[in-house]
């Protein structure tokens, strides 16, 4: 079944807790704001598939597809399980950002944005992504579930990612990007 009642009283289990937490606990928050991230890289992925882009050797929908595992990764340790992200895959990202960098004018303003459809998911994901990141954050300076540094670092280096292709998708689609007129 894809419902079993068991949190009709606004209260859900998290692993290794024997006591149910208010779904609009501090973990709840992180956890659901780490899904929704997730669910929306989902559309990331596919958007990339379809154009094809790749940074080096590798596709983006399948650098994508190992972000969204490593956010489990992430579900697993707030939501109490032993489980961590590894120094490893935080200079896995900073390698994709260093690349993409290199590609890229550099910045000298803020952008706007919406260059194309793309780079504007990817903008988006990188708000979904600094929001995760605040709940995550948050679970931790409360001391409410053990969260590694390498955690809270990779968190910080995915949003650097995400900015990182946007720019880049919007470079490939031959799309110029703009700054704020203030």
């Amino acid at each position: 079944m894809l419902y079993t009642r068991k949190g009709d009283n606004g209260k859900t289990g998290t692993f290794g807790c024997d006591q149910k937490v208010s779904k609009s606990s501090a973990i709840s928050e992180a956890l659901g704001s780490l899904d929704e991230a997730n669910s929306f890289l989902g559309i990331c992925k596919v958007k990339a598939r379809e154009q094809d882009i790749t940074v080096g050797n590798s596709k983006i929908d399948e650098i994508i597809d190992k972000v969204q595992n490593d956010l489990f990764i992430i579900q697993a340790q707030v939501a109490g399980a032993d489980k961590k992200i590894t120094e490893d895959k935080i200079k896995w990202l900073e390698g994709i950002i260093n690349s993409i960098e290199s590609q890229l004018p550099p910045i000298k303003t803020f952008l706007i944005s919406g260059a194309s459809e793309i780079s504007a998911c990817f903008d988006f994901a990188r708000t979904l992504v600094r929001r995760a990141e605040r709940r995550v954050v948050g679970v931790s300076d409360e001391n409410i579930a053990k969260i590694d540094p390498q955690t809270l670092s990779y968190m910080n280096r995915l949003s650097s990612l995400m900015y990182a292709l946007a720019r880049f998708s919007a470079l490939k689609s031959g799309e110029k990007e703009h700054s704020p007129t203030y």
